[in-house]
């Protein structure tokens, strides 16, 4: 039996959202233009569920707005590196974990992003699953890049909205919503997609959503293992299915500072500024198995942790850290769902930055 412990990277292990930060860089109104294209992809993901639509193709969506403000793969390389933030102790963490047992990355971020995480934290990258883009491989007219432009600024004046609690259809939402996601529909699904550039869209496959999963299923596959020895942690819309697909199958799934999506799909939730209590879950799922995790999480205290045969090393620092009072450990209820909710969220806000923590 082979205990896997797999992981989404930014949000358990970075504080960056790098697609969110390069377009913010390079764009013109960058950062408002890709929080409104992410509430589309909430509302095309978890509300119309639109076939053959994945839960944060966002990062697919920007991609003809960043060629035409002129970055490139080694831009991209260039910025990831520079750029990168880490949750504390999340570097001893992985290393830990690597030499614990079978130990993966799994996210929906550039492949560009992960392969710099993966050079400073000394993680394999053969170990890593992520999206493969390859900016100069596609050409852009320069009537292209002029029309590009203008729908950016056209995207930036576009309202962010929030999605109406409990909406099942576009009929949910108020009538300027309804416009602003019928004229996104317009520009993403007709005008860029007939664009030479516009190739990028079927072209590339974001690792989102059902792509996560499906990742999982085959990393167990070639290890010979089931998923119920596998633990997931995630902290966003991107691993809704992956959370799914985990725990209908018996394994274990963790949110690190997420938000609703991962609070509402998840059995534990996290709440921290450091990678180490994850470490320790981690350590006790893979020793001991889910129930072993559970009784910790449901007893959580110095005394519990010390007697729960985790790592002295990631113990004795949490303790270090965390003199006074213990970061945030719970089992997910009905009844404690909305309190967390709320907590994880707004720690998540103040953690990550207000702009990364309010994305889907």
């Amino acid at each position: 039996m082979t205990r896997i412990f797999i992981s989404d990277c930014e949000g358990p292990i970075s504080k960056n959202d790098n697609a969110f930060e390069i377009t913010s860089n390079y764009v013109p109104n960058g950062a408002r233009i890709f929080t409104v294209i992410s509430r589309y992809d909430d509302v095309l993901a978890n509300v119309l569920r639109r076939p053959d639509y994945r839960a944060g193709d966002t990062v697919k969506l920007v991609l003809p707005f960043l060629k035409a403000c002129g970055v490139t793969n080694q831009k991209m390389r260039e910025f990831a590196a520079e750029h990168l933030v880490l949750v504390p102790q999340s570097k001893e963490t992985l290393q830990y974990l690597t030499k614990l047992t079978k130990t993966f990355i799994v996210s929906t971020s550039y492949e560009t992003y992960i392969k710099a995480l993966c050079d400073y934290v000394e993680f394999p990258f053969d170990n890593t699953c992520s999206t493969r883009i390859n900016l100069d491989h596609y050409e852009l007219t320069k009537r292209e890049r002029t029309k590009l432009t203008q729908i950016a600024g056209e995207i930036s004046k576009m309202p962010i909205f929030e999605l109406p609690p409990n909406a099942m259809s576009l009929s949910d939402f108020p009538e300027r919503e309804q416009k602003t996601i019928r004229r996104l529909d317009q520009i993403f699904w007709e005008e860029i997609a007939s664009m030479k550039i516009g190739r990028i869209y079927s072209k590339i496959i974001a690792v989102g959503g059902a792509e996560k999963a499906e990742k999982i299923r085959q990393i167990t596959n070639d290890l010979q293992s089931n998923l119920r020895d596998a633990m997931y942690v995630g902290d966003s819309i991107t691993d809704v299915e992956a959370f799914r697909l985990v725990k209908e199958n018996g394994g274990l799934t963790v949110s690190f500072n997420g938000n609703r999506y991962a609070i509402e799909n998840a059995e534990i939730a996290l709440i921290s500024d450091s990678s180490l209590i994850t470490g320790i879950l981690a350590d006790v799922f893979v020793q001991n198995g889910k129930p072993a995790a559970e009784r910790l999480i449901e007893t959580w205290s110095r005394e519990t942790i010390q007697k729960s045969r985790a790592d002295n090393s990631l113990i004795n620092e949490l303790v270090r850290l965390y003199p006074d009072q213990l970061p945030k450990a719970k089992i997910v209820s009905p009844e404690n769902m909305e309190a967390l909710t709320k907590e994880s969220s707004e720690f998540r806000s103040k953690f990550r930055g207000e702009a990364v923590g309010r994305l889907g």
